[in-house]
């Protein structure tokens, strides 16, 4: 945990990683129903063997969702009202395969004074287990306000 004033200080600091957690087959086909996105290689094991993932994956928009949780954990400001401003770079290198563990670790970039509050930017990664490169790497905004 920080406060709204310790935040500069945070500036080239690494922050995490969080535990590893499993990405579900279910949590997968949970996100396809709310997005209406049942692409095969998402949601259909035996269809997606065949593709060039060999199984299926977690949608991109999905690890972004992650960003969400993995943030809050890895930047809890007390004290203080804290919004998603965007994001100014987003990439994602390769998949996260179903079964597989990821987590998410950050290093913030740079802090700046707004009105009423501060703006954090972070680069967030999201990792997979015994993979190269990462699911998701995101330069994200946060806006804390008092």
């Amino acid at each position: 945990m920080t406060t709204l004033a310790e935040l500069p200080g945070l500036a080239g600091q690494h922050l995490g990683p969080t535990d590893w957690r499993e990405m579900t087959q279910a949590r997968v086909n949970e996100f396809a129903d709310v997005t209406e996105d049942h692409n095969y290689i998402h949601v259909d094991p035996e269809r997606a063997k065949a593709s060039p993932f060999g199984g299926t994956i977690a949608h991109g928009y999905l690890s972004v969702a992650l960003l969400a949780p993995i943030s809050q954990q890895l930047l809890d400001v007390q004290g203080a009202t804290g919004v998603n401003y965007g994001m100014d770079r987003l990439r994602f290198p390769a998949p996260l395969p179903v079964g597989a563990e990821f987590r998410g670790s950050g290093e913030v970039l740079d802090v700046t004074e707004v009105k009423g509050g501060m703006q954090v930017k972070v680069t967030f990664t999201v990792q997979v287990r015994d993979q190269e490169r990462p699911a998701l790497v995101a330069d994200c905004l946060f806006r804390y306000y008092a």
